[in-house]
């Protein structure tokens, strides 16, 4: 026998349908959009902040690329010639030209001039890379602080990144990444620190900041 109060459902009250009901209508805004994006081109990013992760999410992008069998530039601007996981696996594919550049951090090198001519030198490379539509994405690791040390002048660098081919896919990594670089960019990722083992006294570890 029903009473008032009765934990007997209602029709509307199927939680199963309610979520039907929301993922329906979520898939269709989802599709519109994606229906209306319909450009084609190369892209952009700014891969910034004081957080872990900005070069790591960059060599995710060079993986990926190489899956769908393209062409991969890479240039490290500022890190030292040092042994890392990233160069010594994607040194062993053919389709990716990686070249590291830099002559360490500017703590190590102390040495304002030697940085600069070390910029000068990776930003050459680079700007080859740049008009070369062989190379579908380049990635210009720690190039944001080349810029934020004024190793590099920003007009010359914003400009060989309108001029590149029109379908190059380009990825700029480092801290402090100059307002017309964001402002120039399709997509930019702001990392922000939340925790880090090195602040409790852990060393860098291979595989994870090597």
């Amino acid at each position: 026998m029903s009473v008032s109060g009765s934990d007997e459902r209602q029709p509307g009250d199927d939680p199963e349908a309610r979520h039907r009901a929301r993922m329906q209508r979520r898939k269709a805004v989802v599709d519109a959009r994606i229906a209306a994006a319909t450009e084609r081109r190369g892209v952009l990013l700014v891969l910034t902040g004081n957080g872990k992760g900005k070069s790591s999410s960059a060599f995710g992008m060079v993986a990926r690329a190489l899956g769908h069998g393209m062409h991969v530039g890479v240039v490290q601007f500022i890190k030292g010639k040092y042994a890392t996981g990233e160069k010594a696996f994607f040194r062993r594919f053919p389709e990716v030209s990686y070249h590291v550049m830099g002559e360490g951090f500017t703590w190590e090198t102390q040495d304002r001039e030697r940085d600069v001519r070390a910029a000068a030198a990776a930003w050459e490379v680079a700007a080859g890379m740049l008009r070369e539509p062989a190379y579908a994405l380049v990635v210009l690791d720690e190039l944001n602080i080349a810029l934020r040390y004024d190793y590099l002048a920003l007009d010359a660098v914003l400009e060989a990144l309108r001029a590149r081919p029109c379908a190059q896919h380009v990825v700029v990594t480092g801290r402090g990444a100059p307002a017309e670089l964001i402002e120039a960019a399709d997509t930019v990722t702001d990392m922000r620190v939340v925790k880090h083992a090195f602040e409790a006294g852990v060393r860098a570890q291979r595989g994870i900041e090597l």
